[in-house]
């Protein structure tokens, strides 16, 4: 009879519906399953799940497959229930204006230019990014009726376009608040132009009604994850109301906190409640230990004592209360509420999209308990004495024992670093007019697309053959690579290879002899047609796309709060230009955004290999980040590498088809010297088409865009100015200006 139940198992499995893409989407993720771990337990290709996931066109299983896979998604179903009327805020779509958007959706986005940021067959289309239709005003300071004894007034502030709070009504004001005091009253602004009166009169209290009464916070990001904690901004008015000073000594300003010692936090103390061992700084979090799953957590931002750095935030320290609370909401909304510096939260959100554990499937009593959730980096550091000494940066434990005065070279270092390149103009270039410069949109994110990364420890390895599917750490010659030969995709071809930098150093310096590389930079050397022989690697093992869903959600990110500036992903090479010709003035609010994003995007990167920040450090000895597990200079390498790696193939493809070489690349921006003034006047377009594995103008990651043009009579002149024949003219090509020599240190 077994047989007979089975056979009708099957026949009921195989026709069956199976949920929607979305919610097979959904499943996968919050059990942390990437597409490869799901296509091995199949027996299908990576590609034929994507396709059953696609939004666009989603395809349907057949066959043993169907059965197979209906299982997984129900067992993952069972564990992971579909949330009622539970969705995250999505943002409004701006206007330009202070005024709420008339309701609509954005454009989806095209996906980035697969060939300069992943090979194809990895290429995931990129998710919609989608607008929720914006509330219709309401009168300014009207008051809306508290349900409860316990719940805190309400009235709404001048209209803003952003969303009153989220769908779950845990957090329906919002996921932060700022926090300002009028007529000597305390009130918080929250998103979409909300105002709660607070009654709070001192600090203990402030963070008991954010937590009991104010409704703010976040859901997580992630099935296994946590729901982001409230926000709270602090004027200098509230500053003042709560005992806190406005600003930040000398002495403060250094150590990053105020004294322990401060009556506010003995205030604290008194009622229980907990700093973290960063202590009362600018981005202060005040906590009691969990109980069971229950978390009282409070996130304070200070901006007056700079905790919102105005080389990644612009004004926004500066902002009225209900702007500040606009600017920060659209962020909380599209990327997450914030936890720190940009840098900080970039790290943060690759944390929360891959949370460390996950609960396991209830056992025979219904209990669950903790373990590892697969795709993360795990709830534990790589101990310090494990690191590959190649990958580490100079004062790390695992070097203690070399020589105080030790120069480690290419021999014993990595150096993946950015481009810092530039090299003198020939006769024929002096000729010209001008210099124009291009810059790739989110380069560091596009380096991090579809980029497998070890996910643990790493092993040493003799003699190995080259993998370029293995992430990892290799000692290899590359010295006889002739950039004059390459292939430029499947046909070789001739180069001035003098005009060019080297892929395989930042200064685009020839390499000389064997050299640490990780696994893209190696594996760039084979696709030019040259050998590589590795004398020794690190090779991770146990890796995966760790980063696809952070890109993916900084993208989206990205490109919304840019069409909301008016610049589209679907524009023409003209438009285009014409768009991000003052695009920050359309909405100078919105332009700070963009700003942070880019900056979360970058931080975030730079944060897997921070370096000590003082605290009576010394060399040998290890440092507070070394005790996270998201402390991962190999990551870091691996996408500076692809980043660059990236970049340099578009150089040697327009070289190929146009006979046109850079005279300068920084890190994202390469300058070309050229007659016209626009980057139309020497790109090869043919019938609005770009040159297939080239540059592509465009607002996408990978795309890029005109960063400035200068005459050649400039860049000459600065260059004698201060004696430098070789000036990076890249790092001044945007305004022009050039106080000093700066050797990009």
């Amino acid at each position: 009879m077994s047989e007979l139940f089975d056979a009708v198992d099957a026949l009921v499995a195989s026709r069956s519906p199976l949920p929607s893409a979305e919610e097979r989407k959904r499943l996968r993720q919050a059990h942390g399953l990437t597409l490869d771990e799901v296509a091995a337990a199949l027996k299908v290709r990576r590609a034929t799940v994507s396709a059953w996931e696609s939004t666009k066109k989603p395809t349907e299983p057949r066959g043993p497959e169907r059965e197979a896979y209906a299982r997984l998604l129900k067992q993952l179903a069972e564990l992971y229930p579909a949330p009622q009327e539970r969705t995250a805020p999505v943002p409004a779509t701006f206007t330009g204006t202070s005024e709420p958007a008339e309701a609509g959706t954005l454009s989806a986005p095209p996906a980035p230019e697969a060939a300069a940021v992943t090979d194809h067959e990895n290429t995931q289309a990129p998710t919609p990014v989608t607008s929720a239709p914006a509330a219709a005003p309401r009168p300014a300071r009207t008051t809306r009726p508290a349900s409860t004894s316990r719940r805190p007034g309400a009235r709404k502030a001048a209209p803003a376009a952003t969303p009153a709070g989220s769908a779950d009504p845990r957090f329906e004001n919002g996921p932060l608040a700022v926090v300002d005091v009028e007529d000597g009253k305390a009130v918080a602004y929250c998103t979409g132009g909300l105002v709660l009166d607070v009654p709070a009169k001192s600090l203990p209290s402030l963070v008991d009604w954010t937590l009991k009464e104010a409704k703010l916070g976040q859901p997580k990001l992630s099935g296994p994850g946590k729901d982001a904690d409230p926000l709270l901004v602090l004027t200098e008015a509230a500053l003042e109301r709560y005992g806190l000073p406005a600003t930040l000594t000398e002495q403060d300003r250094v150590a990053g906190r105020i004294p322990e010692g401060h009556k506010a936090i003995k205030q604290l103390t008194r009622a229980q409640w907990q700093l973290t061992k960063r202590g009362f700084g600018p981005w202060a979090r005040i906590y009691r230990p969990a109980q069971g799953s229950e978390r009282a957590c409070v996130q304070l931002c200070i901006p007056s004592w700079n905790a919102l750095d105005t080389r990644h935030w612009g004004a926004a320290g500066r902002l009225a209360p209900a702007e500040l609370a606009r600017v920060l909401g659209v962020y909380a909304s599209r990327v997450m509420t914030p936890r720190g510096s940009t840098a900080v939260t970039g790290l943060e959100l690759m944390t929360a999209l891959h949370p460390p554990t996950r609960a396991t499937a209830p056992d025979e009593h219904g209990k669950r308990t903790s373990e590892h959730n697969p795709g993360s980096l795990g709830k534990d550091p790589i101990d310090p004495m494990d690191w590959p000494p190649c990958e580490v940066p100079d004062g790390h434990p695992v070097l203690k024992d070399l020589p105080r005065f030790h120069v480690r070279g290419p021999d014993e270092k990595l150096f993946e670093e950015s481009f810092d390149w530039a090299r003198t103009l020939t006769d024929a270039e002096c000729t010209l007019r001008h210099l124009v410069g291009l810059d790739v949109n989110l380069a560091f994110g596009a380096g991090a697309n579809g980029l497998t990364v070890g996910l643990g420890a790493p092993t040493h390895v003799k003699a190995p053959a080259f993998d370029p599917k293995l992430p990892g750490s290799w000692l290899v010659d590359l010295s006889h690579v002739d950039l004059s030969r390459v292939k430029a995709g499947k046909e070789w071809v001739e180069l001035d290879g003098s005009l060019l930098p080297s892929p395989f150093t930042p200064k685009g310096e020839r390499p000389e002899g064997p050299a640490w590389y990780v696994t893209p930079t190696v594996a760039y050397a084979v696709e030019l047609g040259y050998e590589v022989r590795p004398l020794e690697a690190w090779v991770r093992y146990e890796n995966g796309r760790y980063l696809d869903g952070w890109y993916t959600r900084l993208r989206d990110a990205y490109l919304a709060t840019m069409a909301d500036l008016g610049v589209d992903a679907d524009l023409s090479p003209a438009d285009f230009l014409a768009a991000m010709d003052g695009y920050k003035d359309r909405d100078p609010q919105l332009a700070i955004l963009v700003s942070a994003i880019k900056a979360t995007v970058k931080g975030g990167i730079g944060k897997l290999r921070e370096r000590p920040r003082g605290e009576g450090w010394r060399p040998g000895e290890p440092w507070r980040a070394l005790s996270r597990p998201t402390w991962r200079p190999d990551i870091r390498a691996a996408v500076i590498s692809r980043t660059r790696i990236n970049l340099h193939r578009k150089i040697v493809k327009h070289a190929a088809f146009t006979g046109q070489y850079p005279v300068a690349v920084n890190h994202d921006c390469v300058v070309y010297a050229v007659d016209g003034e626009s980057p139309l006047d020497f790109l090869p377009y043919r019938e609005g088409k770009p040159l297939p594995g080239g540059f592509k103008l465009g607002i996408n990651p990978g795309l890029v865009k005109h960063e400035g043009t200068q005459t050649v009579l400039w860049g000459e002149e600065v260059r004698d100015r201060f004696d430098a024949p070789e000036l990076n003219l890249a790092r001044y090509i945007k305004d022009g200006t050039v106080t000093d020599v700066d050797h990009g240190e």
